[in-house]
C-alpha cells in the first residue's frame, strides 16, 4: 500500500512542527512551491527541499542508466549554486556577477523552464529526462562538472541526442 500524505504548511514554513515531524516517517517528500507556481512552472516542484530516501536503490545500470546518480547530483548542485547566484544578483546587481555566475543563472532558468516544467499531457521517459539533463549540463564547460566522473563525461558530455 502506498500512502501519499498531503499537508499544508502555515506560512509555507517547512520547519513548522507538522511538516517537520511528518518528514521523518515518509520515504520522501515532494515540495510544491508557491513561487514556482506563481511563475507558471508546472508542476511547481522545488527540487532543493524535495527528497527520496529510496532513489539510490532504484537507479543506475540495470534499472535506469549508469549516469543517473551522477547526473542527478550535478543537477542538484548546479541548481543550488544557481539559486545562490540569483540571491546574490538581487543584492549586487547582474553587472557585478562573473561569467561563471551568469552560466549558473542561465542554467537555473533553463532547468526550471525545460526540466522541471512538464505539461499535463507531456510524456517524458527517464531516458529522455537524462538526455535533457545532459543538454542543460552542457551549458557549463566540462571542467565545472565536478560531480561527474571523467569516464561518464567522456561517454555523455559530447553526445548528440538531437536525432
Amino acid at each position: 500500500i502506498t500512502q501519499i500524505p498531503i499537508l499544508t504548511m502555515p506560512n509555507d514554513d517547512i520547519t513548522h512542527p507538522t511538516p517537520d515531524l511528518t518528514g521523518y516517517i515518509t520515504e520522501g517528500q515532494i515540495y510544491i512551491d508557491r513561487q514556482l507556481h506563481n511563475r507558471q512552472i508546472f508542476p511547481p516542484i522545488n527540487v532543493l527541499p524535495s527528497l527520496s530516501r529510496l532513489m539510490k536503490s532504484a537507479i543506475g545500470e540495470g534499472m535506469t542508466r549508469r549516469d543517473h546518480s551522477d547526473v542527478s547530483n550535478q543537477l542538484y548542485a548546479n541548481y543550488a549554486i544557481g539559486k545562490d547566484v540569483q540571491a546574490m544578483k538581487a543584492v549586487v546587481g547582474e553587472e557585478a556577477l562573473s561569467s561563471e555566475d551568469l552560466l549558473y543563472l542561465e542554467f537555473l532558468e533553463k532547468f526550471e523552464r525545460k526540466f522541471v516544467t512538464q505539461g499535463a499531457y507531456d510524456t517524458r521517459t527517464i531516458f529522455q529526462s537524462l538526455d535533457l539533463a545532459w543538454t542543460l549540463l552542457r551549458i557549463f564547460p566540462r571542467e565545472l562538472l565536478h560531480r561527474i566522473p571523467a569516464k561518464t563525461l567522456d561517454q555523455y558530455y559530447s553526445r548528440d541526442v538531437s536525432n
